[in-house]
């Protein structure tokens, strides 16, 4: 059997920081994205044991953790071995390896299905993202970013990314955000959230006041280059720049049907790189042949 599935990126189009928790991590209210912008994965069976293939990239693996931990609960499925295609940026901040993370689960539970809560389970061992990368679109992370409502799609829009010559440690750019003193309080975390409700229409467009990620000073502290790329995208004509997540990608957004066309023609001016992406729904990832 060989299935394949996509592991899309995300863009945090807002990102509330609020206090640390016990847990060691954030509070958080953030609206995230699904992009074009995928992994691809490819399942095989009639293989000797679990394995996982990334090439170029070394280290611990989210994929290979979410197999083994399915396979911790029960998951009979016969051996499979797993390659990952890359074109996310690593350590990038749009989530690539909680994207590899959610396709293989999606992959396990099409090759034997299981309790679906059981998915979900893996999912939240494995980290804030991985919830949130389970069902590819719009959705809004609460808790940890863990806890997610999902969402009709947003007005037609699209993004130039534009990854950095270097990578960020997510738990270097939490440090410094704290050192920062960057977190809001809980009442206006609160308040961020039920903002974002209100305008969660499907068709929205979101408004400019919420196109917020209260991570881009502590990226920008620890990396300033990322500063140029901002202003880059800015002005090869998005409508707004931002941080995608703990950095040091770079995301340029414009809004309206004739978005994808302005993407397509600014990644090709701005070279380095750059790529245009468009948003996707649950039906872009899912599994086949």
């Amino acid at each position: 059997m060989k299935l394949r599935a996509l592991a899309p990126a995300k863009v945090n189009l807002s990102l509330f920081l609020g206090e640390p928790r016990g847990d060691g991590r954030h509070e958080l209210v953030t609206l995230f994205q699904s992009l074009s912008l995928a992994d691809e994965l490819l399942l095989e069976t009639g293989v000797e044991s679990d394995t996982v293939v990334c090439p170029g990239v070394t280290g611990d693996n989210l994929a290979a953790a979410a197999l083994a931990a399915l396979r911790a609960r029960g998951w009979d499925a016969p051996p499979v071995r797993l390659s990952i295609g890359k074109r996310i940026p690593v350590a990038a901040g749009m989530a690539g390896g909680s994207a590899d993370a959610a396709a293989a689960l999606r992959l396990a539970s099409a090759v034997a299905p299981g309790r679906p809560e059981e998915i979900d389970i893996v999912a939240a061992s494995l980290g804030s993202d991985v919830p949130g990368q389970l069902v590819a679109g719009v959705a809004l992370g609460t808790g940890a970013g863990d806890l997610v409502e999902r969402y009709e799609p947003l007005a037609p829009h699209a993004y130039v990314v534009l990854p950095g010559a270097v990578q960020l440690s997510t738990a270097d750019v939490y440090a410094e955000a704290d050192r920062l003193g960057l977190a809001r309080p809980a009442a206006e975390l609160r308040d961020r959230y039920v903002d974002l409700v209100g305008v969660l229409a499907p068709g929205a467009r979101l408004p400019e006041r919420l196109l917020v990620n209260d991570l881009e000073e502590a990226a920008l502290s620890l990396c300033p280059e990322i500063r140029e790329r901002l202003d880059l995208l800015v002005a090869a004509g998005a409508e707004h720049a931002l941080v995608s997540g703990s950095g040091p990608t770079a995301v340029g957004i414009r809004w309206g049907e004739d978005a994808l066309q302005w993407a397509s023609a600014a990644a090709v001016e701005l070279g380095g790189g750059a790529l245009a992406a468009t948003p996707v729904t649950a039906e872009f990832a899912m599994p086949g042949p």
